[in-house]
């Protein structure tokens, strides 16, 4: 299966470098190119792109903002002429950052990191998924703590770390939101703020923009209100 791609960026002759670049591999389909990045939502948000190259600073739309707008998220692979927004692009869970001009070898580690990513998530769908799962193993001080899916209240954002308050206890993690999130099942968690994801059935109450879990208030986002009120007021008690 080949990997579709995407490129959104306003200069012709930085977007035909990496198109020319990606016609060297054989596992790459490009599906689109565009110069506004509000032009390629429809096919992201349908998730029928696995990876986007993007750059940074465009008329339309600032790339790093664009990406902060998604809910559905494929491999991001930055391609920029600054090397200063390398730091927020990786808290973002950018795949990869590649100053312009792009060097062929440098662009094929890129591959090659995309790729590998992509064999593991086509393995991951032949194995059980977290729905049929019950906990997951979180790394906590050098040690690998299992954690109970249904002992979790919340899990809350801190910058680089995640904080999992549980009914156990509260467990301090490196690791993203995005990616922990992940690796949780959708039917039993969902993502409501850029900083929060909260267990469904741990929803003590819904009350104008936030809800209670655990005796605790948390909010939900802008971005995320349509779509938080919906799940949590259909969700199956």
């Amino acid at each position: 299966m080949k990997i579709k791609c995407i490129i959104i960026d306003d200069e012709p002759l930085a977007a035909e470098v990496v198109e020319t670049h990606l016609k060297e591999f054989s596992n790459i389909e490009l599906i689109g190119s565009f110069t506004n990045p509000l032009d390629a939502l429809q096919l992201i948000e349908n998730g029928e792109v696995d990876a986007v190259f993007i750059d940074i600073n465009m008329p339309k739309m600032n790339g790093l903002d664009f990406i902060k707008t998604l809910d559905t998220r494929p491999h991001f692979i930055i391609t920029t002429a600054y090397r200063e927004y390398a730091v927020e692009s990786f808290d973002l869970d950018v795949l990869d950052y590649l100053v312009k001009p792009i060097p062929f070898t440098r662009f094929l580690k890129s591959i090659n990191k995309l790729s590998q990513k992509f064999i593991t998530e086509q393995s991951a769908e032949s194995t059980p998924s977290n729905a049929e799962k019950s906990f997951i193993f979180l790394k906590v001080d050098k040690k690998l703590i299992k954690i109970k899916f249904e002992d979790i209240y919340f899990i809350e954002s801190l910058k680089d770390y995640i904080k999992v308050f549980t009914k156990t206890g509260d467990y301090l993690a490196h690791k993203s939101l995005s990616g922990i999130t992940e690796e949780l099942p959708k039917s039993q968690f969902l993502r409501l703020h850029r900083s929060f994801t909260v267990a469904l059935d741990k929803i003590q109450a819904l009350e104008g923009n936030s809800v209670l879990v655990a005796d605790k208030r948390i909010p939900i986002g802008r971005k995320y209100i349509n779509h938080a009120k919906d799940v949590i007021l259909n969700t199956p008690t």
